[in-house]
């Protein structure tokens, strides 16, 4: 059964000093997701689902119409309320509980293997043609994950410090381990990450690093199911505290539970972390789309 895409579309608004998520990145008008969506049918996916808050609902529907994408589309809803029984959204609670939640409130709606990606990444044709190989044959009961892993300089902004999962792995590629890192740097090829104590670390640039693309089995919902209710136990009264899904993987391996390969792929990543990130973002899509990477209308 061919996999699906879900996309981690629920926070999508005004970012980057007024720069929008959505705005138009492509020629044509294309957005980073278009690219996405684009790369992910042509790799062998064959549905798309995508997790969106409810007051959004309206206006995304009304622009995936027009795509007249050639996949079935669905969609998922993340809210702050959907909390397991027992727990309730604590008073003057405006952030969402983050992106272990946000994928379990696809629980349901996805029902085969799945690739996880953020809605604003630009993630590249091998690196979904790597994850798309991974997923097509693995068996939908396991714990066997996977994560494409992005080559740290390939990851970092000129114009200011990135937040990257900073990946161990072991001799035969599997996961051993993820730092978050929150304030790394870009010296030459290579990143150098401060700490809140003011200490530093560098970090050589063919080290990988996760920006959120992950290859999961159904199984992975009974997991979220278990740490996630595990997370309002302890934290569900806070304000601001939100479950990530690189820790939440990280604790599944640790505990023994699931395994995660580590892709490896060429692809270079793009992102809009800085308002200025924007043109050099345009830049490389027309580079690949003069080497014939991609068409200059993505949907015509």
């Amino acid at each position: 059964m061919k996999p699906t895409l879900l996309v981690l579309a629920a926070g999508m608004g005004s970012r980057y000093g007024g720069l929008k998520q959505m705005d138009p990145m492509g020629p044509s008008g294309e957005t980073i997701l278009d690219y996405s969506v684009f790369d992910a049918v042509r790799a062998g996916f064959g549905k798309v689902v995508f997790i969106i808050r409810p007051d959004f609902e309206e206006a995304f529907r009304e622009m995936i119409a027009k795509k007249n994408l050639p996949v079935p589309v669905d969609f998922a809803f993340q809210t702050l309320d959907k909390l397991p029984e027992g727990f309730s959204v604590p008073e003057g609670r405006e952030k969402p509980w983050g992106t272990t939640h946000a994928i379990l409130c696809a629980k349901g709606v996805v029902k085969e293997n799945f690739a996880i990606i953020n809605a604003d990444d630009f993630y590249g044709r091998n690196s979904y043609e790597v994850l798309s190989d991974y997923l097509t044959n693995l068996d939908p009961n396991s714990s066997d994950f996977s994560m494409v892993g992005f080559l740290m300089r390939n990851t970092l902004s000129e114009h200011g410090t990135v937040a990257r999962g900073v990946c161990n792995t072991d001799a035969n590629g599997f996961l051993t381990d993820i730092e978050e890192m929150t304030k790394i740097s870009k010296v030459g090829d290579n990143g150098r990450n401060t700490y809140d104590d003011g200490s530093t670390k560098d970090i050589p640039g063919d080290t990988p690093v996760s920006m959120n693309m992950w290859g999961c089995t159904p199984k992975l919902f009974d997991h979220l199911d278990r740490i996630f209710l595990e997370f309002m136990k302890e934290k569900g009264t806070e304000l601001k505290s939100e479950c990530f899904i690189p820790m939440t993987i990280g604790q599944l391996i640790k505990e023994g539970l699931a395994t995660t390969k580590v892709l490896r792929t060429d692809s270079a990543w793009f992102g809009v972390t800085y308002k200025e990130d924007k043109p050099v973002v345009q830049a490389n899509i027309n580079k690949l789309i003069e080497a014939g990477e991609y068409p200059t209308n993505l949907w015509a």
